[in-house]
């Protein structure tokens, strides 16, 4: 009897994901939407440190964990704009095709409007996901002088939705490429072992070709972190493909991957390196 109900629950569970893949997603009626803190350091001509968390959602960079950097980049001369791109009142649910263009059209607006901002020097830094969203965003739009991004992937992938069959990003009203997820990549995820999750993605090479980020396009220095153990995907496998690619393409900026003992956040414990980067773009 019990392997019975085991095996109705697993066929159950079979037919609600196909049901799931099988449907698009609406699109939040948040789209578009996001929550900004901005804070200033006294000086004047001040370069922008736009920030963004991971897959977690909320606003990172506003919350206490992190005020302790956030205040050494206000001492340093830097601006930081803290932005909240999804889970937070004013802004999508979920990750789920995000629009880029909203975002950097926030960014420029409130650099616009701001005097004391340098907005010939806005610097884009991300973790996680938000590494992701940071190498899609400064690929796009030449406005942008810098990258920082930390535990990030080389590809985009898809939204962190139960359905999973929606791109992360939007541009230009359109889906951005990503690398799907197979179904064989449910149990490993269902079990919490993302990082399998996620090495099954990067098997399909056909995919991953198409949803490269093309960072030879950013317009600036980029700096690279990643942990040799990090838990939550191949992020130093991935940062190694970003370094392939900015070598092949003969990117003409200053590039730079470090690798740091440790797991997913511990390149958050490494803003010495991102210190001197910074002092670099000054």
């Amino acid at each position: 009897m019990k392997m019975k109900i085991a095996a109705f629950l697993v066929l159950l569970l079979v037919a609600i994901v196909i049901f799931l893949g099988s449907r698009t997603p609406s699109l939040s009626d948040n789209h578009g939407k996001m929550d900004t803190h901005l804070y200033l350091s006294d000086s004047v001509d001040q370069p922008l440190i736009v920030a963004f968390g991971g897959g977690s959602g909320g606003n990172d960079w506003e919350r206490n964990y992190l005020k302790d950097k956030r205040d050494s980049l206000l001492a340093h001369g830097f601006a930081v704009l803290a932005i909240g791109y999804f889970k937070t009142d004013n802004s999508p649910s979920s990750l789920d095709r995000i629009s880029l263009n909203a975002i950097a059209d926030t960014i420029l607006s409130i650099a616009r409007r701001t005097p004391q901002i340098d907005t010939t020097s806005i610097i884009l830094m991300g973790a996680s996901k938000g590494g992701e969203l940071v190498l899609n965003l400064a690929s796009r739009y030449s406005c942008f002088k810098g990258v920082i991004a930390l535990s990030t992937s080389h590809v985009s992938f898809p939204a962190l939705t139960v359905s999973a069959n929606t791109s992360s990003w939007m541009y230009n009203d359109k889906e951005v490429k990503y690398v799907p997820a197979p179904f064989k990549t449910i149990w490993p995820a269902l079990k919490g072992d993302l990082h399998s999750a996620f090495a099954m993605m990067l098997e399909d090479r056909e995919a991953v070709a198409e949803a490269e980020i093309e960072v030879e396009k950013i317009n600036g220095p980029i700096l690279i972190l990643s942990a040799d153990q990090d838990e939550q995907w191949p992020a130093t496998k991935m940062s190694h493909q970003l370094i392939k690619r900015l070598e092949r393409e003969r990117f003409t900026f200053p590039y730079k991957h470090i690798i740091v003992e440790g797991t997913h956040i511990e390149p958050l414990n490494h803003f010495d390196e991102v210190y001197i980067f910074l002092d670099y773009l000054k």
